[in-house]
């Protein structure tokens, strides 16, 4: 009987996931490192729990098929417990939104393969739509050069999303430029895009998708915007300080803290009812263009859909490719359009130009 672990069960999107895998009939063994919560919930749902840190991850993974990662910060836990799945021949998925994590999980792709698993971060909301969107672009226009991609999200957002989105702008901006990650001045980089409700000034944003993208298609040059007011994209310009105070570890775990106090996420209402807008964009080297957008489920509600698909996808394929994965290049462009709530996935030319 196959196995799959959910790590960080008792986290917010954790828990969304194992209560609605419970609901589908599916048995993950819950695991994390807060004994009361963990077990409190593998009571409630009926499920088998493990508690361990992750530098015992090995251990602890025994008899285990697949392992869904949902405890952040990923860029902090997700190379511990993707390397303890490649030495214990674990299949491995996360939902995170951090670049540094697809970073990684492509420099470990050959021993990824020699062990014979799968390691695809990004099987929620970050990176699925924007990925599909990505592939789908470059099946439609193969020689490309640019790609541009953004999310227009509902307001209500998790801990962990706020936290991701803070850390990012501590980080500077940064694009792909010639194939290579750049860094750039925060604020810079602006647009007017209609995401699929309307246009709205937008900022650039360093997002997981200049890694994860590139991967998917190979296209040498990614951006990735958010809607942003237009005053607030102004304060950004001024207030790039506020980005390098960010930066020093005190600072940005005072404000995790803050987070965490006063981020509660959607209520179930709002993940029932709310919807996301994806855009993207392509250029080739004679200035053609094309663009695709869809509207997804709420990005929580997706991220769970996503997840499970995933999970049980992976574990009823036969023979599945191995190694370093974007959700797109594992289960195919199509993939999004498969999550309930989501689609149609459209292709057109693009009227007028980016500003």
């Amino acid at each position: 009987m196959t196995k799959w672990l959910l790590y960080g069960a008792n986290g917010y999107t954790g828990e969304l996931i194992a209560r609605e895998a419970r609901k589908r009939g599916l048995e993950p063994v819950l695991a994390g490192r807060n004994l009361t919560a963990v077990k409190l919930l593998a009571e409630d749902l009926g499920l088998d729990y493990r508690i361990f840190d992750l530098r015992d991850a090995d251990a602890r993974l025994s008899g285990i098929d697949v392992v869904l990662h949902c405890a952040g910060p990923f860029s902090v836990t997700a190379p511990p417990m993707i390397d303890a799945c490649v030495r214990t021949r674990t299949h491995y998925f996360d939902i995170t939104g951090e670049m540094d994590v697809f970073a990684y999980a492509r420099e470990i792709d050959g021993q990824a393969r020699a062990a014979g698993v799968v390691v695809c971060p990004g099987v929620g909301f970050d990176v699925i739509p924007t990925d599909c969107l990505a592939a789908a672009l470059h099946q439609a226009m193969p020689e490309a050069t640019h790609l541009r991609l953004g999310f227009d999200l509902p307001l209500a957002l998790s801990p962990g999303t706020v936290k991701t989105i803070l850390d990012g702008m501590a980080a500077g901006g940064r694009a792909r430029i010639d194939g290579q990650i750049t860094p750039t001045p925060l604020g810079r980089r602006t647009a007017r895009i209609d995401f699929g409700n309307g246009a709205k000034p937008a900022l650039a944003f360093p997002a997981a998708d200049l890694y994860s993208a590139h991967h998917s298609t190979g296209i040498p040059n990614i951006e990735v915007y958010i809607p942003m007011p237009a005053t607030l994209i102004r304060g950004t310009r001024i207030s790039r300080r506020l980005t390098g105070l960010l930066a020093l570890p005190r600072v940005r775990a005072a404000a995790h803290k803050l987070i965490e106090k006063t981020v509660k996420g959607p209520d179930a209402n709002e993940r029932a009812t709310s919807s996301a807008h994806v855009w993207g964009e392509t250029t080739d080297a004679t200035g053609r263009r094309a663009t695709a957008r869809i509207t997804t489920a709420n990005p929580y509600r997706l991220t769970i859909d996503g997840a499970l698909t995933a999970v049980t996808d992976l574990l009823a394929a036969t023979a599945p490719r191995l190694g370093a994965h974007t959700p797109a290049t594992l289960f195919g462009a199509d993939l999004i359009t498969r999550l309930p709530g989501s689609g149609p996935l459209t292709i057109s030319p693009t009227e007028g130009t980016l500003t």
